[in-house]
């Protein structure tokens, strides 16, 4: 800080300077105290938010040829009287083109034979012979000044001979070339040296050559992560696990003073669409932290090496951000257990997840570094990644129940402009097994049906327009089917709709449709369950194998004969059989047996064929029980829609006719008959 007498001196001289130059006015008044002010703020605090001045030319220059920015240090000198070598270049250069071809005498290119006629006339006063060319001055004409000339030489064997005769003052020239041998050699390096640094500057930051060994990982600073857990629902479970984690990040102290450790690694386990990656996210989102992400993909590469230092270099970054979150999405491409393949392994995977397994192991929890990761195939994990000390908590994602699927629903529609018919809980109901990404994509679906019809709000016709595009398929609305075709479709589908309404165990029919869908579906029976179930009892099973085989057998009733319109209710009927049969032990004849599947993966579908753990007698046993349940449910479902007969023949001509009827429609049709039926006398 400034005295007192140093600053009234730098007052007086501030208002000496002041005066001498800017003379002050009769008019004019200054404050001496706001005077004090300013000069002992300019004394003491230095300017920290004047902006630079702009890069200047030079300054991109040298950014691009890697010398540097433009220097930015405030006791430096103004741009003004700072000096710059490129400065000094373009100057010299101006120099050169104005001596070229401004002040340079001009020298006329002419061709071999003039200069010869020019020779012979005895014009020729002196002459230059180089190894190409020849420069020479011929006498002016008309007290005109002598004129240079230039002209390509060719093989003249005479040429000095007739010099000799003439008197031409002539010499020779010798050319050196090397700089000519010099500049071959350094104009195609410095162009490749151009486009190589243009191609760096292009590809950004650790993306060049010397960078293939680095980690890919993505940074999301905590600015950047906006996803809370305010932003997931359907999996409260799974953030009551989490929640452990970001109170971890946020005060360690908490878990540390006790002795207690947060886990090392949290695997996140469940179906594709389900929300995995999307709680991480909201786990970094919560404690604030930075966010790495990566996937199992990307450790792997052809060179043997490159994925285990990607792995040491990731590692290394976080312990340097720390505290952060690691996250590896589709760990399975990484992680797969090995020895797995009996005709040799993947020495790269394998040499990749050996070192995840050492950087994870060695990795100390109280650096405030968690590793999560996701995979949909647990099953076929290293069984070192799992055990205590690396992925030692699992977190089970589930798809979402029906109050689950609402509030992801609330969550999706928060920017949608809802219709007032709309019943969010009523969507879940129609909704059971959708996912999060599911049910994101159903929301977008009703809004753009919406927009395309240039309504204000989305209803629910948009909604279950959009389920029905989601399940069945694009509309096929330019599929022509011949009358009988229609008709078999109609009776088919009416079958379905009326066993699932007599059964008590089945669920209620929401809709019933003939519009063609998708790829092969022609017609489809949409039910409505009441409430989510986990558990399904035999006489549930029985009651879902009936509606199945509700189409086929009421073709056979009306035409005689089936149609292959049945073959996928066929298929699902037979698994539904073949589970009681060999899996559930709910069979009279083979008794409480389960005859296991080999092991199966858990959230993605099969796509191998099982291996028979039985003999050849007990399959024969199992095929025939299979058999005996199809007969039994087909019978049954022919005594319930010959009851019915009129019903089916009068919702098939409904359904001929609007092509969509609804299931309020069906049950008052039905409740119609067994009145009729109650009243009719005996």
């Amino acid at each position: 800080m400034l005295g007192q007498a140093e600053l009234d001196d730098l007052l007086s001289r501030r208002e000496k300077i002041n005066y001498d130059i800017h003379p002050l006015g009769p008019d004019t008044s200054i404050s001496c105290c706001a005077l004090r002010q300013e000069l002992a703020k300019e004394a003491n605090v230095p300017s920290v938010n004047k902006k630079g001045p702009e890069e200047s030319l030079s300054g991109k220059i040298r950014s691009f040829f890697g010398f540097g920015g433009a220097r930015k240090n405030g006791n430096a000198l103004p741009p003004k009287t700072r000096f710059s070598i490129f400065y000094f270049l373009i100057a010299l250069l101006l120099i050169a083109y104005l001596q070229q071809f401004l002040f340079a005498p001009k020298v006329e290119t002419i061709p071999y034979g003039q200069f010869k006629q020019s020779l012979a006339e005895g014009n020729v006063t002196k002459l230059i012979i180089g190894p190409e060319n020849i420069t020479g001055t011929t006498k002016g004409k008309d007290k005109k000044p002598d004129q240079r000339f230039t002209t390509v030489r060719v093989d003249d064997p005479n040429l000095v001979k007739e010099l000799d005769e003439r008197k031409v003052d002539y010499s020779g020239l010798y050319e050196s070339k090397f700089l000519s041998t010099l500049l071959s050699w350094l104009v195609p390096i410095a162009i490749f040296f151009l486009i190589w640094r243009f191609a760096m500057k292009k590809m950004g930051p650790g993306m060049g050559v010397m960078s293939f060994a680095k980690s890919k990982a993505k940074l999301f600073a905590q600015s950047e992560m906006k996803v809370t857990f305010a932003d997931v629902a359907g999996i409260d479970e799974a953030e009551g696990e989490l929640l452990e984690v970001v109170e971890f990040l946020k005060y360690p102290e908490k878990f540390q003073k006790l002795g207690g450790r947060i886990p090392k690694g949290v695997l996140l386990v469940g179906s594709p669409g389900t929300g995995k990656t999307l709680l991480a996210k909201a786990v970094a989102g919560e404690a604030k932290v930075p966010f790495f992400s990566i996937s199992g993909s990307e450790f792997v590469e052809m060179f043997v090496g490159v994925g285990a230092s990607r792995v040491r270099d990731l590692f290394s970054q976080a312990a340097s951000q720390a505290p952060c979150i690691i996250f590896i999405d589709e760990l399975d491409a990484l992680g797969k257990a090995r020895g797995m393949n009996v005709l040799g392994g993947n020495d790269e995977r394998e040499q990749t997840l050996n070192q995840l397994l050492v950087e994870m192991d060695g990795f100390q929890s109280n650096k405030g570094v968690i590793i999560m990761a996701a995979t949909n195939r647990p099953e076929i994990l290293d069984p070192a990644l799992l055990r205590p000390g690396r992925f030692d908590r699992q977190v089970v994602i589930d798809r979402p129940d029906i109050k689950g699927r609402e509030a992801i629903l609330k969550i999706h529609s928060n920017n949608v402009r809802l219709g007032p018919d709309v019943d969010l809980g009523k969507i879940a109901s129609l909704t059971p097994g959708f996912v999060g990404a599911d049910l994101a994509n159903l929301v977008n679906e009703a809004a753009l049906l919406a927009a395309r019809k240039d309504k204000e709000t989305v209803s629910s016709a948009e909604f279950d327009e959009a389920i029905d595009r989601v399940v069945g398929g694009l509309e096929k609305k330019n599929r022509v089917m011949n009358p009988l075709e229609k008709e078999i479709v109609a009776f088919h589908e009416s079958g379905h709709a009326i066993v699932a309404e007599s059964l008590e165990h089945a669920d209620h029919v929401h809709k019933i449709s003939i519009i063609p869908r998708g790829i092969g579906a022609l017609g489809y029976t949409q039910q409505r369950p009441t409430e989510d179930r986990y558990l399904m009892t035999r006489s549930e099973l029985l009651d879902r194998l009936a509606v199945l085989l509700g189409g086929r057998v009421a073709e056979e009733l009306v035409f005689g004969e089936t149609s292959t319109g049945a073959q996928n209710d066929l298929q699902r009927a037979t698994d539904i059989a073949r589970s009681m049969v060999a899996e559930y032990g709910m069979s009279d004849l083979l008794g409480p047996v389960t005859y296991e599947r080999p092991r199966q993966a858990m959230f993605l579908p099969e796509s191998f064929s099982h291996a028979k753990t039985y003999s050849e007698t007990r399959a024969t046993q199992i095929d025939e029980e299979i058999s005996n349940v199809m007969e039994k449910a087909q019978e049954r479902v022919r005594n319930i829609l010959s009851e019915r007969r009129q019903v089916l023949n009068d919702l098939a001509r409904l359904l001929s006719q609007k092509e969509m009827v609804q299931g309020e429609e069906l049950r008052k049709m039905l409740s119609e008959s067994a009145a009729k039926t109650e009243t009719a006398p005996s």
